[in-house]
Protein backbone atom coordinates (compact mmCIF):
# COMPACT_ATOMS: atom_id res chain seq x y z
CA UNK A 1 0.00 0.00 0.00
CA UNK A 2 1.17 2.98 -0.64
CA UNK A 3 1.80 5.91 1.79
CA UNK A 4 -0.66 8.04 0.38
CA UNK A 5 -3.10 5.40 0.53
CA UNK A 6 -2.81 4.63 4.52
CA UNK A 7 -4.84 6.29 6.57
CA UNK A 8 -3.66 7.86 9.05
CA UNK A 9 -4.25 6.46 12.57
CA UNK A 10 -4.63 7.97 16.49
CA UNK A 11 -4.92 6.61 19.72
CA UNK A 12 -7.42 7.76 22.69
CA UNK A 13 -6.23 6.86 26.03
CA UNK A 14 -9.30 8.40 28.07
CA UNK A 15 -12.48 7.83 29.91
CA UNK A 16 -15.91 7.20 28.49
CA UNK A 17 -18.60 9.28 28.61
CA UNK A 18 -21.63 7.49 27.65
CA UNK A 19 -23.94 10.61 26.51
CA UNK A 20 -21.26 11.23 23.79
CA UNK A 21 -20.19 14.55 23.70
CA UNK A 22 -17.07 13.72 26.19
CA UNK A 23 -14.56 12.02 26.48
CA UNK A 24 -13.74 9.25 24.13
CA UNK A 25 -16.89 9.05 22.25
CA UNK A 26 -16.25 13.06 21.25
CA UNK A 27 -12.65 12.12 20.73
CA UNK A 28 -13.15 8.92 18.02
CA UNK A 29 -16.02 11.23 16.25
CA UNK A 30 -13.56 14.31 16.00
CA UNK A 31 -10.88 11.71 14.68
CA UNK A 32 -13.47 10.34 12.15
CA UNK A 33 -14.07 14.34 10.82
CA UNK A 34 -10.99 14.80 10.71
CA UNK A 35 -9.92 11.63 8.48
CA UNK A 36 -8.42 9.82 10.67
CA UNK A 37 -8.36 6.43 11.83
CA UNK A 38 -9.55 6.67 15.90
CA UNK A 39 -9.00 3.66 18.41
CA UNK A 40 -9.62 4.01 22.20
CA UNK A 41 -8.25 2.72 25.63
CA UNK A 42 -10.71 3.33 28.18
CA UNK A 43 -9.40 4.45 31.82
CA UNK A 44 -12.84 4.63 32.85
CA UNK A 45 -16.49 4.30 32.54
CA UNK A 46 -18.22 7.06 33.39
CA UNK A 47 -21.80 7.97 34.31
CA UNK A 48 -22.77 11.29 33.28
CA UNK A 49 -24.78 13.70 30.80
CA UNK A 50 -24.75 17.59 30.07
CA UNK A 51 -25.71 18.31 33.87
CA UNK A 52 -22.86 16.37 35.65
CA UNK A 53 -21.13 13.29 36.59
CA UNK A 54 -22.94 10.63 38.68
CA UNK A 55 -20.49 7.41 38.69
CA UNK A 56 -17.06 6.75 37.38
CA UNK A 57 -15.57 3.45 37.61
CA UNK A 58 -11.83 3.17 36.50
CA UNK A 59 -10.15 0.10 35.10
CA UNK A 60 -7.22 -1.79 36.38
CA UNK A 61 -3.80 -0.72 35.67
CA UNK A 62 -3.32 -4.02 34.01
CA UNK A 63 -6.12 -3.68 32.03
CA UNK A 64 -5.12 -0.39 30.59
CA UNK A 65 -1.65 -1.49 29.64
CA UNK A 66 -3.23 -4.57 27.85
CA UNK A 67 -5.60 -2.24 25.90
CA UNK A 68 -2.52 0.06 24.78
CA UNK A 69 -0.73 -3.03 23.76
CA UNK A 70 -3.06 -4.50 21.90
CA UNK A 71 -2.98 -1.41 19.66
CA UNK A 72 0.30 -0.44 19.95
CA UNK A 73 1.03 -4.36 18.41
CA UNK A 74 -1.49 -4.23 15.46
CA UNK A 75 -2.55 -0.73 14.39
CA UNK A 76 0.21 1.58 15.44
CA UNK A 77 -1.11 5.12 16.22
CA UNK A 78 0.39 8.15 14.64
CA UNK A 79 -0.62 10.03 17.04
CA UNK A 80 -1.87 9.53 20.92
CA UNK A 81 -4.28 11.68 22.92
CA UNK A 82 -4.44 11.42 26.65
CA UNK A 83 -7.64 13.06 28.82
CA UNK A 84 -8.86 11.85 31.73
CA UNK A 85 -6.70 9.70 34.01
CA UNK A 86 -7.59 9.76 37.66
CA UNK A 87 -5.21 7.79 39.16
CA UNK A 88 -1.43 7.54 39.88
CA UNK A 89 -1.25 3.68 38.91
CA UNK A 90 -3.33 4.69 35.56
CA UNK A 91 -1.18 7.54 34.59
CA UNK A 92 2.51 5.36 35.29
CA UNK A 93 0.86 2.92 33.04
CA UNK A 94 0.17 5.49 30.40
CA UNK A 95 3.58 6.45 30.28
CA UNK A 96 5.20 3.27 30.76
CA UNK A 97 3.79 2.53 27.29
CA UNK A 98 4.42 5.17 25.85
CA UNK A 99 8.07 4.98 25.85
CA UNK A 100 7.86 0.72 25.65
CA UNK A 101 5.83 1.17 22.44
CA UNK A 102 7.99 3.85 21.07
CA UNK A 103 4.60 6.02 20.94
CA UNK A 104 4.74 9.32 19.12
CA UNK A 105 2.96 12.73 18.69
CA UNK A 106 1.81 12.49 22.13
CA UNK A 107 -1.04 15.33 23.30
CA UNK A 108 -2.03 15.99 26.65
CA UNK A 109 -5.20 17.32 27.98
CA UNK A 110 -4.40 17.20 31.53
CA UNK A 111 -8.06 16.95 32.65
CA UNK A 112 -7.57 18.17 36.17
CA UNK A 113 -9.64 20.98 37.18
CA UNK A 114 -13.16 21.86 36.27
CA UNK A 115 -14.23 24.87 34.42
CA UNK A 116 -16.10 25.95 37.46
CA UNK A 117 -12.50 25.41 38.86
CA UNK A 118 -12.91 22.35 41.24
CA UNK A 119 -10.35 19.92 40.70
CA UNK A 120 -11.42 16.61 39.57
CA UNK A 121 -7.95 14.48 40.14
CA UNK A 122 -6.26 14.20 43.48
CA UNK A 123 -3.40 16.11 44.28
CA UNK A 124 -1.32 12.46 43.99
CA UNK A 125 -2.44 12.32 40.24
CA UNK A 126 -1.85 16.06 39.57
CA UNK A 127 2.17 14.80 40.75
CA UNK A 128 2.10 11.70 38.66
CA UNK A 129 0.75 13.38 35.65
CA UNK A 130 3.67 15.96 36.12
CA UNK A 131 6.48 13.51 36.64
CA UNK A 132 5.35 11.02 34.48
CA UNK A 133 3.12 12.18 31.51
CA UNK A 134 4.28 15.90 30.58
CA UNK A 135 7.71 15.35 30.30
CA UNK A 136 6.38 12.81 27.30
CA UNK A 137 4.24 15.10 25.56
CA UNK A 138 4.30 17.01 22.06
CA UNK A 139 2.02 19.13 23.14
CA UNK A 140 0.22 20.09 26.62
CA UNK A 141 -3.07 21.61 26.67
CA UNK A 142 -4.32 23.18 29.71
CA UNK A 143 -7.02 25.35 30.25
CA UNK A 144 -6.65 28.32 32.63
CA UNK A 145 -7.42 26.49 35.92
CA UNK A 146 -5.19 23.40 35.35
CA UNK A 147 -2.75 26.35 34.30
CA UNK A 148 -2.39 28.08 37.20
CA UNK A 149 -2.19 24.48 39.10
CA UNK A 150 0.84 23.59 36.98
CA UNK A 151 2.72 26.89 37.19
CA UNK A 152 1.50 27.90 40.86
CA UNK A 153 0.20 31.54 40.12
CA UNK A 154 -2.91 33.41 39.28
CA UNK A 155 -3.84 34.00 35.83
CA UNK A 156 -5.94 37.19 35.07
CA UNK A 157 -4.89 39.09 31.67
CA UNK A 158 -3.36 37.87 28.32
CA UNK A 159 0.43 38.82 29.45
CA UNK A 160 -0.07 36.15 32.61
CA UNK A 161 -1.51 33.24 29.71
CA UNK A 162 2.58 34.23 27.94
CA UNK A 163 4.06 34.06 31.12
CA UNK A 164 2.80 30.75 32.50
CA UNK A 165 2.80 28.95 29.48
CA UNK A 166 6.38 29.55 29.66
CA UNK A 167 6.74 28.36 33.38
CA UNK A 168 4.89 25.16 32.08
CA UNK A 169 7.49 24.90 28.83
CA UNK A 170 10.48 25.20 31.22
CA UNK A 171 9.17 22.32 33.38
CA UNK A 172 8.54 19.80 30.74
CA UNK A 173 9.42 20.81 27.68
CA UNK A 174 7.44 20.19 24.33
CA UNK A 175 4.90 22.86 23.61
CA UNK A 176 2.00 24.00 25.75
CA UNK A 177 -1.19 25.79 24.02
CA UNK A 178 -2.68 27.43 27.18
CA UNK A 179 -6.42 27.41 26.15
CA UNK A 180 -8.22 31.07 26.78
CA UNK A 181 -12.00 31.41 28.12
CA UNK A 182 -12.75 31.48 31.33
CA UNK A 183 -13.85 34.88 31.82
CA UNK A 184 -10.56 35.97 29.97
CA UNK A 185 -11.21 36.00 26.88
CA UNK A 186 -13.81 33.25 24.67
CA UNK A 187 -11.84 32.10 21.70
CA UNK A 188 -7.95 32.94 22.08
CA UNK A 189 -5.65 30.50 23.24
CA UNK A 190 -1.70 30.83 23.31
CA UNK A 191 1.07 28.76 22.21
CA UNK A 192 4.23 28.54 23.11
CA UNK A 193 7.26 26.18 21.41
CA UNK A 194 10.67 25.98 21.81
CA UNK A 195 10.98 28.11 18.19
CA UNK A 196 8.22 31.09 20.30
CA UNK A 197 5.09 31.87 20.84
CA UNK A 198 1.90 32.57 19.22
CA UNK A 199 -1.49 33.75 19.38
CA UNK A 200 -4.10 31.60 17.73
CA UNK A 201 -7.26 33.46 17.49
CA UNK A 202 -10.50 31.88 16.84
CA UNK A 203 -13.88 33.08 16.26
CA UNK A 204 -15.97 34.43 19.20
CA UNK A 205 -19.10 31.98 18.66
CA UNK A 206 -22.44 32.89 20.94
CA UNK A 207 -22.93 29.43 21.91
CA UNK A 208 -23.76 27.83 25.79
CA UNK A 209 -23.28 24.06 24.08
CA UNK A 210 -19.47 23.89 24.98
CA UNK A 211 -19.45 19.99 26.72
CA UNK A 212 -16.50 18.23 25.49
CA UNK A 213 -14.56 21.28 23.91
CA UNK A 214 -11.49 20.42 25.45
CA UNK A 215 -11.63 16.60 24.65
CA UNK A 216 -12.63 17.58 20.80
CA UNK A 217 -9.60 20.19 20.28
CA UNK A 218 -6.94 17.79 21.98
CA UNK A 219 -8.10 14.96 19.31
CA UNK A 220 -8.55 17.37 16.54
CA UNK A 221 -4.83 18.51 16.96
CA UNK A 222 -3.34 14.85 17.47
CA UNK A 223 -5.83 14.01 14.16
CA UNK A 224 -3.24 16.66 12.25
CA UNK A 225 -0.32 15.75 14.13
CA UNK A 226 -0.91 12.37 12.55
CA UNK A 227 -1.18 13.54 9.15
CA UNK A 228 2.02 15.56 9.38
CA UNK A 229 1.42 18.94 10.77
CA UNK A 230 3.56 20.86 12.73
CA UNK A 231 2.71 22.00 15.88
CA UNK A 232 0.90 25.30 14.48
CA UNK A 233 -0.62 23.93 11.73
CA UNK A 234 -1.95 21.28 13.91
CA UNK A 235 -3.08 23.77 16.53
CA UNK A 236 -4.79 25.94 14.10
CA UNK A 237 -6.60 23.29 12.06
CA UNK A 238 -8.37 22.25 15.36
CA UNK A 239 -9.40 25.54 15.99
CA UNK A 240 -10.75 26.36 12.47
CA UNK A 241 -12.81 22.47 13.69
CA UNK A 242 -13.48 23.81 16.66
CA UNK A 243 -15.64 27.37 15.39
CA UNK A 244 -17.25 24.98 12.88
CA UNK A 245 -18.94 22.34 15.30
CA UNK A 246 -20.00 25.19 17.87
CA UNK A 247 -21.08 27.23 14.98
CA UNK A 248 -23.14 24.45 13.80
CA UNK A 249 -25.68 25.51 16.90
CA UNK A 250 -26.21 21.69 18.26
CA UNK A 251 -28.54 21.95 21.17
CA UNK A 252 -29.13 18.32 22.97
CA UNK A 253 -29.71 17.83 26.59
CA UNK A 254 -31.15 19.72 29.72
CA UNK A 255 -27.44 21.14 30.46
CA UNK A 256 -24.09 22.55 28.47
CA UNK A 257 -24.99 20.28 25.60
CA UNK A 258 -22.31 18.55 22.92
CA UNK A 259 -20.59 19.99 20.09
CA UNK A 260 -21.81 19.02 15.95
CA UNK A 261 -18.61 16.76 15.55
CA UNK A 262 -19.53 15.72 12.23
CA UNK A 263 -21.17 19.73 10.59
CA UNK A 264 -18.28 19.50 8.46
CA UNK A 265 -18.96 15.96 6.87
CA UNK A 266 -21.52 16.70 3.62
CA UNK A 267 -25.43 15.03 4.73
CA UNK A 268 -25.98 11.71 2.85
CA UNK A 269 -22.54 11.59 1.60
CA UNK A 270 -22.51 7.76 2.26
CA UNK A 271 -25.72 6.94 2.03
Amino acid sequence: MSDTQKMRTVLSIAGSDCSGGAGIQADLKTMLANGVYGMSAITALTAQNTTGVFDVMEVTPHFLFEQIKACAEDIFPDAVKTGMISSPELIEVCAKCIKEFGLKNIVVDPVMVATSGSRLVSKEAVSALCDNLFPLADVITPNIPEAEVLCGQKILSERDMESAAAVILNKFGGAVLLKGGHSLNDANDFLLTEQGGSWIKGKRIDNPNTHGTGCTLSSAIAANLAKGCDIKTAVEKAKSYISQTLAAGLNLGKGSGPLNHGAGLRAGAHT
